[in-house]
């Protein structure tokens, strides 16, 4: 199989591209400096040069409060939602397998059960919700045969994220207000890579969640897990969100995403979050941050 990565450099991007090299599968990563997905020419030529059996489609933008900003708006819609139309376009023309990655925010976050995979309940709180929605309707349009993965939570190495977040402040500070309402799960992205080649080496189309194992928790318990992990001794003072303070994108309360339908179709789990965590702090070697 070869596969295109869009967004290779990203968190996600880079752990497909390992993982598909690990497996020795053809692997072409490319990022905004070798292709511009809001270009349909650019796409259309790297989509005719390596014609790919799958395009895992990760390149997005992902700034969620930047997004909110006027001058940025055009900018989201025309990555996400105009980016997200070349590429399965070109998927269309070439016959390359789409794995589009979506996002738990193109739900309200309402209420306290599992959001469903096939779920259409879709009421985004921002614009980086809608613009990922919008992503989902082009690929639906476009293409009888897709993967959209909706997942939420993420950390890996490469970029930042909120575990990178917490330890840097816990190296700083004796203490660091956490929201407790709002509920979901952390995803490693090495353990979604793993899921991600294994579901493009199948035709079990449709839409998926998926997120790590280990039950639903809050922002507040997840930092106090990476403390504990880390063996700092910062305390996690555990906040409201309207205690924390409003940000300029509103948050899901309810980011807990049902993840039956990967059983159902055949499909390993991702480990549980605390086993993620712990290999995730010895890989980044997490003494750079003290």
């Amino acid at each position: 199989m070869k596969a295109l990565v869009t967004g290779a450099r990203g968190q996600l991007g880079y752990d497909i591209v390992a993982e598909l090299n690990r497996r020795g599968l053809t692997a072409v990563g490319t990022d905004k400096e070798e292709t511009d997905i809001t270009d349909s020419l650019s796409v259309e030529s790297i989509m005719l040069k390596e014609r790919p059996d799958v395009v895992f489609h990760c390149a997005a933008w992902t700034a969620v409060d930047a997004a909110e900003e006027e001058e940025n708006k055009e900018k989201v819609f025309l990555v996400n939602e105009v980016g997200t139309k070349n590429i399965a376009r070109q998927c269309r023309a070439v016959g390359s397998k789409m794995v589009y990655i979506s996002t738990d925010y193109v739900f309200d976050g309402t209420g306290t059960q599992p959001w469903k995979a096939d779920c259409r309940e879709f009421k985004p709180l921002n614009v980086y919700g809608e613009s990922k929605l919008a992503g989902e309707k082009a690929v639906l349009e476009i293409l009888d045969e897709y993967f959209i993965v909706r997942i939420a939570w993420v950390f890996g190495v490469h970029g930042g994220n909120f575990v990178k977040t917490m330890l840097k402040i816990g190296n700083e500070r004796e203490t660091v207000r956490v929201v407790n309402d709002q509920i979901g799960t952390p995803t490693y992205t090495a353990d979604l890579a793993r899921l991600l080649v294994d579901m493009a080496l199948t035709e079990k189309y449709g839409c998926y969640h998926a997120t790590n194992e280990g039950g639903f928790i809050s922002w507040a318990d997840f930092a106090a897990a990476i403390f504990e992990q880390a063996k700092y001794k910062t305390q996690v003072v555990s906040v409201s969100t309207s205690e924390y303070g409003l940000s300029k994108a509103a948050r899901p309360f309810n980011s807990r995403l049902d993840k039956s339908k990967l059983t159902e179709n055949g499909f390993t789990p991702l480990p549980d979050w605390r086993d993620a965590l712990e290999r995730y702090l010895k890989e980044i070697d997490f003494r750079w941050v003290r």
